[in-house]
């Protein structure tokens, strides 16, 4: 059945809006150490030394610091990136030649998320932002860079505002961008490669939770792998923003590995390997059911 294309951007928006959901209640813990250790890498010795830090400052909570401006920005960023993807889709369709109905090969879906991704990050740099800042709260405050931390949401917000105004949310949106489009090349085109090879001459419709969990767990470490250099910057930018004004990201690029070696722009790789299979996997497994009951649903009526 063919929908109408307003029913399907609801569809895609709403599934996508579910996965992001589940992609940051699976893998926030495991973000939050590599903000840290990504915007402060000397205070850590490694991923086990601030696990340990951040449990003895205050505890299991101390993990979960930004989980709600990170459900406003991984919903917000899933959402559009989802809904745009279902758009971007027909529009490689209609360059290449394709019917509507016709299927993309892994390639030309890769591309189509990627050029979704560019919207996605208009919607993802602001909460995205926010989420760094609390969650790097501690540290900003025990090396010297603020006098008092900012404990919620509202008070982060209305900092910014008022020594930046509304552009102040755009801190470090060029390395957004940067990241985001090539990042979900990958990020899209190992999820249908992953599929293609898990359904071995199938339709990758009759995949079962586990492969689409491995996957989506396979698409994220193949989206970190590349952009990690670059969202590294990007938190570098967004948090150390907070204390003055902060170098663009070629100059903040060149800080780094001048100062602190090459090696600094990996910091937190390993928290965020661990994290890329629960949350990614979760992420796509929810996507692809919800919108499989959705469409179901709409086709009854």
């Amino acid at each position: 059945m063919r929908f109408n294309p307003v029913i399907q951007a609801a569809i895609d928006l709403t599934s996508g809006a579910l996965g992001g959901t589940a992609c940051v209640l699976t893998g926030q813990p495991f973000d939050t150490v590599k903000v840290k250790m990504q915007t402060f890498p000397g205070l850590y010795q490694g991923f086990a030394d601030c696990c340990r830090q951040t449990y003895a400052q205050v505890g299991l909570r101390g993990f979960y610091k930004g989980t709600g401006p990170a459900l406003m920005a991984y919903v917000a960023e899933n959402s559009v990136l989802f809904m745009c993807y279902g758009f971007c889709q027909q529009f490689v369709k209609k360059m290449v030649g394709l019917d509507k109905q016709a299927k993309l090969s892994d390639l030309q879906t890769a591309t189509a998320g990627s050029m979704a991704s560019a919207f996605a990050a208009l919607a993802l740099c602001p909460t995205e932002l926010v989420k760094c800042r609390l969650q790097a709260m501690h540290e900003l405050e025990k090396s010297g860079k603020i006098v008092q931390s900012h404990t919620t949401v509202w008070s982060v917000v209305k900092g910014i505002l008022l020594k930046d105004g509304p552009w102040g949310f755009y801190h470090g949106f060029s390395s957004t961008l940067l990241q985001e489009v090539p990042g979900y090349f990958f990020f899209f085109g190992g999820y249908e490669l992953s599929r293609t090879v898990l359904a071995s001459g199938r339709s990758k419709d009759e995949l079962g939770p586990a492969h689409l969990m491995l996957s989506g767990g396979i698409a994220g470490i193949c989206l970190w792998l590349v952009i990690f250099p670059v969202d590294c910057i990007k938190s570098r930018i967004q948090v150390l923003s907070m204390h003055g004004k902060q170098a663009g990201f070629v100059r903040t690029l060149v800080s780094i590995v001048e100062s602190e070696g090459i090696a600094a722009l990996y910091s937190g790789l390993t928290a965020t390997m661990i994290r890329a299979l629960p949350a990614n996997g979760s992420l796509f497994l929810v996507y692809e059911y919800s919108r499989r009951r959705l469409m179901s649903q709409v086709e009854a009526y």
